[in-house]
């Protein structure tokens, strides 16, 4: 066993850690960042990056056989998922080399292997290589993520039974696929499935889909996604699973009774739970989360905790905000972080984006509420390119105009939503984002018109 003293050390590399070791870095501290997997974490190695590689896909796919509306003809376009899968590591290898000469650059220690805690001011890991290192320390930051939910009697397998890290190392497209859960995750897999060919059954057991975005935006992804041809099932559950030798028997609880489907695969996409049994010894844990003030800090005076391991929003851009005020508050700041404006980005096809309240929310906490919809189907560049589908809705409140939420589908939604977030942010009202001159002809004028539909 190895021992020496660090400033602070980082548990997670993923992006809540290792942008909270670079900041502390910049800030002076000496860092050890601990990472038991790959560098990166979840995002960048089997989440945020490589889906998206495969959305472009899927996206790009969809465009070539709508080609012939631009005067272009295309004959019999074919997937390569070899060619896809090679991409997509290629991006997340760059990725990782970047994240890398980062850390090198700043003169964070890189440990791969496993920490422990087991007392205040110590962390134990066993590295890679078969070694005990114990690191002395100031502070810690956890970081340590999350994981896919495991649902009893639905076992991933990796052949059959997938979860989310096996769907993105498929070497064939299946013929047909069940996926478990309407969440971000179901339906970002259902749009790659469907654009590549697959018939895709989506069955979510509440009774609708992604809860955190508004009504309208949700009826209008399930009727893109419809068309697209993914069977859609809400209030439903999955009862039984029956692997067959090339199949899988569904056993599914409907609101019109009990059904069976049988399919190629089935995916778990229910969601992800904390990965925060590092902190059990030292009573960090409550409710299945890391339990932290808000100043990110945990009961253990000295330890802080980030991203995934606290619960809140599973988002990487939360992370690397937390990660931000963590770093400074261990190194003496008392910062808290700002949850006012965090945009929700789902790469589905169209996108969807929203930050702020629904409309059903806003209702409930205010008295007067105000909505503008503006349709891609009026907007110059949307009809130029032949992207017409989709909308916005901007909601408001009296007396100010004050904009407490912002919903969009359609093209490029997942840029087009920080406008509305920098307005959020800086407390702008309708008024000021009517008055702000939008280049003509781009997507983001639809944001303009919203907001003058909104004040009539």
């Amino acid at each position: 066993m190895t021992e020496s003293k660090v400033g602070l050390v980082v548990i997670g590399g993923g992006p809540g850690g290792y942008v909270a070791a670079l900041k502390a870095a910049q800030l002076g501290a000496k860092v050890a960042l601990v990472e038991k997997e790959n560098l990166g974490g979840t995002c960048l190695n089997w989440g945020c990056i490589p889906t998206k590689v495969l959305t472009k896909t899927a996206e790009l796919l969809h465009h070539i056989k709508q080609a012939d509306i631009m005067g272009i003809t295309v004959s019999d376009p074919k997937l390569n998922l070899e060619t896809v899968q090679t991409r997509k590591e290629e991006v997340i290898e760059a990725l990782k080399g970047g994240v890398g000469e980062l850390l090198a650059a700043r003169g964070v220690e890189y440990i791969e292997g496993e920490a422990s805690l087991e007392k205040h001011g110590q962390v134990k890991i066993a590295t890679a290589d078969g070694k005990t290192v114990t690191k002395e320390t100031e502070k810690i930051i956890i970081a340590t993520g999350s994981r896919p939910i495991e649902l009893p009697g639905m076992e991933c397998d990796g052949k059959l039974v997938l979860d989310s890290r096996d769907a993105l190392q498929i070497d064939t497209v299946p013929k047909s696929v069940l996926i478990v859960g309407g969440g971000v995750i179901g339906l970002e897999f259902a749009g790659i499935y469907a654009a590549f060919g697959t018939k895709v059954i989506l069955v979510e057991m509440l009774p609708d889909l992604l809860p955190f975005i508004d009504s309208d935006i949700v009826a209008a992804l399930k009727q893109e996604l419809s068309e697209m041809g993914v069977d859609i099932h809400i209030s439903t559950k999955v009862t039984k699973l029956e692997k067959e030798k090339n199949k899988v028997k569904v056993h599914l609880e409907t609101p019109e009774g009990d059904q069976q489907v049988d399919v190629n695969k089935v995916l778990i996409a229910a969601g992800r739970r904390a990965n925060a049994e590092i902190g059990e010894k030292l009573g960090l844990v409550k409710d299945g989360v890391i339990e932290i003030n808000d100043h990110l800090e945990t009961k253990v005076k000295g330890i802080y905790a980030v991203g995934d391991a606290i619960g809140g929003y599973q988002l990487a851009h939360a992370a690397y905000a937390e990660a931000h005020v963590a770093a400074e508050n261990a190194m003496g700041a008392a910062k808290n972080v700002s949850y006012k404006a965090v945009p929700q980005a789902i790469f589905t096809y169209p996108e969807v984006s929203g930050v702020g309240l629904t409309e059903q929310e806003a209702r409930e906490k205010h008295e007067t509420v105000k909505i503008g919809l503006y349709p891609f189907a009026a907007n110059g560049k949307a009809m130029a390119a032949g992207e017409t589908k989709g909308f916005i809705k901007l909601i408001a409140t009296e007396p100010h105009n004050e904009i407490v939420g912002a919903f969009v589908i359609g093209p490029s939604a997942t840029e087009l939503i920080h406008e509305i977030t920098l307005a959020m942010n800086l407390e702008a009202t309708l008024e000021e984002v009517a008055e702000t001159i939008h280049a003509h002809p781009t997507l983001s004028e639809v944001t303009y018109e919203a907001a003058l539909t909104v004040l009539g």
